[in-house]
């Protein structure tokens, strides 16, 4: 299969420095944009499915996306979610203590989706599309903790690599080759040319 990843535009919760985890965020002006330009730059790819986050921001995205591939089926699903953050969601970075550039993934509260469920909820999806798409092109549309946590399924790796791995910028475009066992060749990793 080929998979080619991609992440929501900027939000203005983004800007404004808040956490969103399930809550639907809204694209600020820069992340339409931003949605338009990764649109154009996916326009020439042979797409068979698309799956989204259901999520308001991740889907605004998708939309965009699709005007480009208006006969490929699309499909908003929760197994792409951004992870749940709880009491934690709707709140600032700066309420919650965290520095500019610390990752909020390192919140810690019994109620927030951990990241064993995170990559649980990954293995499961990945694994359901790759056997359903096994020869096909698929996009994924999602958000920054699922992406490197469907990273880490693919590559290996463990729950608690999910903190480590490299953040997805907005609308950031991952091609990759992929099949059942997990073999897998990457193409391009975390491209924003498009935006430049």
């Amino acid at each position: 299969m080929r998979l080619i990843l991609t992440r929501h535009g900027e939000t203005i919760e983004n800007v404004q420095h808040i956490i969103q985890g399930h809550l639907p965020g809204r694209l600020s002006e820069k992340g339409l944009d931003q949605a338009r330009k990764v649109a154009e730059r996916l326009k020439d790819e042979q797409i068979d499915v698309i799956y989204s986050s259901d999520l308001a921001r991740t889907a605004d995205t998708t939309k965009e996306i699709f005007k480009f591939h208006p006969k490929t089926p699309v499909h908003f699903v929760r197994e792409l979610r951004e992870r749940y953050l709880a009491e934690f969601q709707g709140r600032t970075r700066e309420e919650l203590g965290l520095k500019k550039d610390e990752s909020k993934e390192k919140l810690q509260s019994k109620t927030i989706e951990s990241f064993d469920q995170m990559y649980e909820r990954s293995k499961k999806f990945l694994d359901s599309v790759l056997h359903k798409h096994k020869d096909g092109t698929v996009l994924f549309a999602g958000h920054n903790g699922i992406n490197k946590a469907i990273m880490c399924v693919i590559k290996g790796k463990t729950p608690q690599d999910i903190l480590k791995t490299e953040n997805f910028g907005n609308t950031s475009i991952t091609i990759f080759e992929i099949d059942e066992e997990k073999n897998h060749t990457i193409h391009l990793y975390n491209c924003m040319k498009h935006l430049a």
